[in-house]
Formats: structure tokens, C-alpha cells, sequence
């Protein structure tokens, strides 16, 4: 088949001193490489699990984040402080 392919010029230089040190043509060189990285995605993607997420109980709502919650207590703790001068019981 007949295909016009447009390749960055790293991978082109790259695709042209491996045909040159392997002796053989570009067209052979680009085949070769391109089956390996098919063959290789495949198999990934054949041997990958699944990615699981499993959720848990959490006293806030969902996009409430507790660090920022920490955070805006430690801020109004230190405000009630600098003003009344009292630290809360």
C-alpha cells in the first residue's frame, strides 16, 4: 500500500541511521518498526487489568476538600484571636 506519511525530523533521522546501520531500505525500516510498536500495544493493552477506584464513607460532600477546611478554621481561629485576644475553649 501507498501512503504518504508526514514524520518529525528526529524520527525520520532516527528511521534512516537504523536502516543505514541494518542495511536495508527506509521502506523496510518504517514496516519493521511500526509492526513492533503495534504488536507491543497490543499485548499491553491485552495483559492490562482494569483500573478500579473503590470508593469510602467520607463525613463531607463530594468536592469538599478537608485540608482547605483545616485551613479556614486555623484562619478564623487566628482572626477571633487577634481581635478578642481569646483562644476558643
Amino acid at each position: 500500500m501507498r501512503t504518504t506519511l508526514t514524520l518529525d525530523d528526529d524520527v525520520a533521522t532516527k528511521l534512516r541511521e537504523l536502516a543505514h546501520r541494518r542495511r536495508v531500505s527506509f521502506k523496510e525500516v518504517v514496516n519493521s518498526v511500526l509492526r513492533r510498536g503495534l504488536v507491543a500495544q497490543e499485548s499491553r493493552s491485552k495483559s492490562s487489568r482494569p483500573f478500579r477506584v473503590e470508593a469510602f464513607r467520607s463525613p463531607f460532600r463530594p468536592g469538599v476538600d478537608p485540608l482547605k477546611l483545616n485551613q479556614l478554621s486555623d484562619e478564623l481561629e487566628a482572626r477571633r484571636f487577634a481581635e478578642t485576644g481569646q483562644v476558643r475553649p
